[in-house]
């Protein structure tokens, strides 16, 4: 399809440790089309950032993509050399990390580290990226941006931090852009403007995005599309409100239970039981099943493929293979 920017096709990500190797990503795929906003989301240690990573080839060692395609524009990234996958960061993908903090440079003003990045990726000049500095802060609403462009990442708040980050990544106009946890260490406040801020821009730049979250509720009018990861598998996929009002992964629905509602002050949040699986030893079975109050024995035993649910939605899951065959039977014996 001429709109889908990102391609990722079969995607495998290991950790070769000392203990063994890790399979963080295992088998992903999805597609991403220009102007759309796709949602990642599941419990830490389920893949999210890992899968971001590979697709930037910004693991660091003992991490490697070990299978899979990566197509940009038709162009497979993880085929790329190291000085063209250099032009591809940040001019055609960008990607907000985690923490503000740890991802600015302490000892350089903001001013300088997004200079750094608009003279890397263009051809301006040191008047002018200074200049596209200061646009780009006001952009984001950072406030009195010709003071800021000399201040510290200390002397700013989280808050005003992220915003810098933002304008840092949407500095060089690219295709992309992948938000990791973008609101992690903000206030609820914060956060909401944060989100609203990333909305306005995708639509006056008319960039696709990849949020990634472990959060339901923080995407919940943002996007698209959603996938659901767990152990660093996709178990559900499908628009939002497919995703919000018929999840169909058992997973999916604990996450759902574990969202704090409106006017349910009184009601207890039912989290997840048991512990993330340990991927150094990943079950034969569904991953989640030793968690699932509903797994049956063929879940110990046999990984369930993705079953369409409808043509918006998958989702891998046996219980959904079973309400086929019980429909199935119903429909027989009314005969």
């Amino acid at each position: 399809m001429s709109d889908t920017l990102l391609q990722v096709k079969d995607l495998q990500t290991a950790f070769f440790t000392d203990a063994g190797v890790v399979r963080a990503v295992n088998g992903i795929s999805f597609g991403l089309e220009k102007g759309k906003v796709l949602g990642i989301v599941g419990e830490s240690g389920s893949g999210k950032s890992v899968t971001a990573y590979s697709i930037l080839r910004i693991l660091v060692d003992p991490g490697k993509v070990v299978g899979g395609e990566v197509f940009f524009k038709n162009e497979d990234v993880l085929k790329y050399s190291k000085r063209k996958i250099r032009s591809l960061r940040g001019r055609k993908i960008s990607i907000i990390f985690q923490d503000p903090m740890t991802s600015l440079n302490p000892v350089y003003t903001i001013g300088n580290q997004l200079m750094e990045t608009i003279m890397l990726h263009t051809d301006r000049n040191r008047s002018e990226a200074r200049a596209r500095a200061i646009e780009m802060l006001t952009l984001v609403g950072v406030n009195d941006p010709e003071k800021r462009v000399k201040q510290y990442p200390h002397e700013l708040s989280g808050g005003m931090r992220q915003r810098a980050m933002i304008a840092m990544a949407l500095a060089c106009e690219p295709d992309i852009l992948i938000a990791d946890e973008p609101t992690t260490a903000l206030d609820v406040t914060i956060q909401a403007q944060i989100l609203e801020l990333m909305q306005d821009l995708q639509k006056k730049m008319g960039m696709a995005i990849i949020i990634i979250t472990h959060d339901l509720g923080v995407i919940a009018d943002m996007c698209d599309e959603i996938i659901v990861m767990y152990a660093g598998r996709v178990c559900e996929r499908g628009t939002a409100d497919e995703i919000f009002y018929n999840p169909k992964h058992e997973y999916t629905k604990g996450l759902m239970r574990s969202i704090p509602k409106l006017g349910q002050g009184h009601i207890r949040l039912q989290p997840i039981g048991g512990s993330p699986v340990d991927l150094l030893n990943m079950p034969k079975g569904c991953a989640f099943a030793s968690r699932c109050d509903r797994a049956m024995k063929i879940c110990l035993s046999e990984q369930p493929e993705e079953i369409s649910v409808n043509e918006n939605h998958c989702a891998a899951c046996w219980m959904n293979v079973k309400q086929v065959y019980d429909e199935a039977a119903k429909g027989g014996g009314a005969k």
